[in-house]
């Protein structure tokens, strides 16, 4: 006769090499080697500042060891009768003490902290989560893996595996899925693991979701958020490191935001997630692990609100996203030589909010516009021409653009001359001031 098993002597193991459903029974009775494999938030937090992953890579050897357990149902039952015995010892005068004494109440988290842009979103998206029960989180290895960059590390574990959902390698298939999903009332957060991988769910993202409200005429809403890693300064390759604002930001229906600091990181994933309509949320890898001060009680700045987060008198620079960082540094250099730099983060890249912009440069002159894609029909392209009719008679040099070249995303050895750094923005600066 056939042996009959119940589901509960199966236990499915997920490995990491994508080997899913094998049956506890099949496993092989002598341990298997650990599967190792690199992984990238390590190498890169014990450098935050190196430039070329792969010299980490080839200098030392990071290995996370994954391991299964194998459980069957008469381990469980066993465990259970063991335990029996132990509950019925207690004695009622023990169990009463027990149920009087209060637990412990948690320790209250101080109101601001120190902590990294990964650690921002992951702490607001765990609050999110825990505020609304139609809010889900959808991605390739977002469950206990957390995630390439570890964003969503521990949420699966906390909400269970029906609000963090792994899903297949399948970019449209997770988009077309958030869109039904947000027609049935729930707000999913969608993770794309990187930006270059964004591209085969475009399709869903501009001719279905950007256009799905307005198609039926307002009654539908799109509560959907999609995060995507954005630029460069992670040494790896293309595909990994690429800035695609432009390509979204052309499409009407979309919102798309990009926070510089953890602190924005934190409260602009809420506020997007609270949005009803689609929000495209792109995290600057290059700042994913440097920390900063992040409030967790109070946030004085709107969503889609610009903001100058260095006052100066001589240049305008307006960055976003990781160049934010870069155009603070190209200031403090150009303040010891005597030239004053006001810093304009945008925050805010669709709608673009441009009454601190255009005040700043009513102020100073002159405007440079950094950004890390390249600079043909790019979003620095728009701000110029917007700035140009709204502060025309202000200016007293043309406006500047510091950006990418225009040319397919380089190895990672050459990505330090692709990219846009301080000496460029400084260079531009001593371009307008020879005006």
């Amino acid at each position: 006769m056939n042996e009959v098993r119940s589901e509960a002597e199966y236990v499915e193991a997920e490995l990491i090499d994508g080997h899913e459903g094998q049956p506890a029974h099949d496993a092989p009775s002598e341990p298997q080697a650990d599967t190792e494999a690199i992984d990238v938030v390590e190498i890169v937090e014990s450098d935050p500042d190196s430039r070329v992953l792969e010299q980490h890579v080839a200098e030392q050897e990071w290995a996370r060891e994954f391991s299964i357990d194998d459980v069957s149902a008469a381990d469980v039952a066993a465990e259970e009768s063991s335990a029996e015995p132990v509950a019925e010892s207690v004695s009622e005068d023990e169990t009463e003490t027990a149920v009087e004494t209060p637990a412990a109440p948690a320790a209250p988290e101080p109101p601001v902290q120190s902590l990294p842009l990964v650690k921002a979103l992951n702490a607001g998206l765990r609050r999110a989560l825990a505020e609304d029960p139609k809010v889900l989180v959808l991605g390739e290895d977002v469950g206990p893996l957390g995630g390439v960059f570890r964003v969503t590390e521990g949420l699966q574990k906390e909400f269970g595996s029906q609000r963090v959902v792994d899903t297949p390698l399948a970019e449209a298939g997770i988009v077309g899925t958030a869109i039904g999903l947000a027609m049935r009332g729930y707000r999913p957060v969608v993770e794309i693991q990187f930006n270059g991988f964004v591209f085969p769910g475009f399709d869903q993202i501009t001719t279905q979701l950007a256009k799905m409200t307005n198609r039926h005429s307002g009654a539908v809403s799109m509560p959907i958020v999609i995060r995507i890693p954005h630029g460069g300064h992670i040494g790896a390759v293309e595909h990994h490191q690429e800035a695609p604002e432009a390509y979204f930001a052309h499409t009407a229906g979309l919102r798309i935001v990009a926070p510089s600091t953890p602190h924005d990181a934190y409260w602009m994933i809420q506020e997007a997630i609270k949005s009803d309509d689609p929000v495209i949320f792109f995290e600057p890898m290059s700042r994913y692990w440097p920390k900063g001060e992040v409030d967790l009680v109070e946030n004085d700045t709107p969503l889609h609100a610009s903001r100058v987060v260095r006052t100066g008198t001589d240049v305008t620079v307006v960055a976003w996203a990781g160049m934010v960082s870069v155009a603070l540094r190209a200031a403090e250099i150009a303040a010891e030589e005597g030239r004053s730099i006001e810093v304009v983060d945008l925050r805010s890249l669709s709608p673009v909010d441009y009454g601190p912009v255009v005040q700043s440069v009513q102020k100073t002159g002159r405007l440079i516009v950094a950004q890390e894609a390249p600079g043909n029909v790019s979003l620095g392209s728009e701000i110029a021409a917007t700035v140009s009719e709204r502060a025309f008679y202000s200016l007293e040099s043309p406006i500047l653009r510091v950006a990418g070249f225009d040319t397919p995303f380089p190895p990672a050895k050459l990505e330090e001359v692709y990219l846009p750094d301080a000496d460029r923005i400084l260079e531009a600066v001593d371009r307008a001031l020879a005006y």
